[in-house]
Order: structure tokens, then sequence, then C-alpha cells
């Protein structure tokens, strides 16, 4: 009996160790599924996360665009225009008939009748080579003749009297210059002698003319040349070659 009770007892303390083994398993398993559970949601929060900031990022193959000036910028630029083109005007200014200009000495000058109208008439390229307008009596006025002239920095303006419709003639460089020597009656230069309209030359009588290499301006009582290729001035006076003083 004794021996038998010692068995059940055994027996009893076997079932016993094997229930505790059991329970501890299945609490290892359980931890194990929790963890693994932990796992998976920090992935998928982490592969959310990396989602979102790829969609939020620009995409580099995106070009920017070329937008169209705003109408502001449109009215910008058409105002620049219009005061360059304001600034452009402002040296020549034209009132009815007359014609102000910038003087080299920096004083406004004005033009009037048949200078004026030359001087309109004249191509940019021409106003371009006339320079600025000089004041002062002896650069501008009438003589007492009744000739009307305005020098300017690379020619002269002059006309036979100051009437609407009288044609007036440029005489330029170094013929102007030939022009304006002052001159004994004969047209030999002299110091106390006179010059440019009032001189023995008088007056001109046309444009300058191109005759091959020469350029020709014609006079009341003669005329002026200058040759292109040398460089030479001559000057004509009642048909009378004489120096030309320069």
């Amino acid at each position: 009996m004794t021996k038998l009770a010692h068995r059940r007892m055994a027996v009893v303390a076997g079932l016993a160790a094997v229930a505790l083994i059991g329970a501890a398993c299945s609490d290892d398993d359980s931890d194990s599924a929790s963890t693994s559970a932990s796992t998976t949601v920090a992935v998928s929060d982490t592969s959310t996360a990396a989602t979102d900031d790829t969609s939020a990022a620009p995409s580099s193959e995106s070009a920017p665009s070329e937008s169209a000036p705003s109408e502001d910028e449109s009215a910008d630029a058409s105002a620049t225009d219009d005061a360059s083109a304001s600034e452009t005007a402002g040296e020549d200014s034209d009132s009815g008939s007359d014609v102000t200009l910038s003087g080299a000495q920096g004083r406004d000058v004005t033009l009037t009748g048949p200078i004026a109208a030359k001087y309109k008439s004249a191509t940019s390229a021409q106003k371009k080579d006339l320079g600025k307008p000089l004041d002062g009596d002896r650069n501008a006025g009438t003589r007492d003749s009744g000739v009307v002239f305005q020098q300017f920095e690379g020619g002269a303006i002059t006309a036979k009297n100051g009437d609407a419709g009288t044609p007036a003639y440029i005489t330029w460089g170094k013929i102007r210059d030939a022009w304006n020597v002052p001159r004994a009656a004969d047209g030999t230069p002299e110091t106390t002698g006179t010059n440019g309209s009032a001189g023995p030359l008088g007056t001109a009588t046309s444009d300058e003319q191109t005759e091959g290499n020469l350029k020709v301006s014609t006079f009341e009582h003669g005329k002026v040349t200058f040759n292109t290729k040398t460089g030479k001035v001559e000057v004509t006076v009642n048909g009378k070659v004489v120096p030309s003083g320069l």
C-alpha cells in the first residue's frame, strides 16, 4: 500500500510539471506573436512616412513654366519705350515751323524760317554730321545784306533771306572752314578781312555736290572744292584761284 501511494504521488507530481511546462510555452508564443505584430506595425508606419515625403517632393523632371509677362510688366516695358522715344525727341523739339536744339555751349538754340526748314529736311546722317548748333552773334543771325545763317559744329546752313520758301543750303567741313577764313576783297586771306557770306565769296548757292574725288560747293562769287583723296582745298573767287588759308 505504501508503495502504491508513493507511485500515485509521483504521477501527480509529473502531471503538475507537465502542466507548468505547457503554460510556460504558451506565454512564450504569445510574447513572440506580440513582438512580431509590433514589428510589422513599425515597418508599415515607416513605409507610410516615406511615401508622404516622396509625394511632397517636386519632380526633378518637371521644367519651370515660362509664364507670359503680367499686364503690369507689359505696361512698364511700354512706358520705358515711350520714355526713350521722348528723350530722343527732346533733342530735336519741333514746335510748328521752328526747331529747338540743344546747343554746343549748353544753351538751347531755336532755328526758324528757311534754316529750320532745311534742317528738318536733312537726313539723320546729315544731322549727325552737322552736330550741335553754335550760338552767339558770330555764329547765327541775319547779315546787313539780309542773309540768314546758322553755324553748327560740322557745317553751316545759310539762306539769301529769312522769307518762307527761300532755299537754304548746307556747307560742310573743310569747305565751310575755307569759306569762314577772313579774306580781302580779291579773296586772299587777310586777318582784317571779312568772311562767310559777308566775305568775297558771298552766300552759298548750292548744297555740296560730288564730282569724282571732289566735293564742290558754289557761292555767289566763286566756289570751294575739297579733294577727298588728297585732302586739298581749293578756293576760287571771281574766277581766280586763291590760297585756301587753312
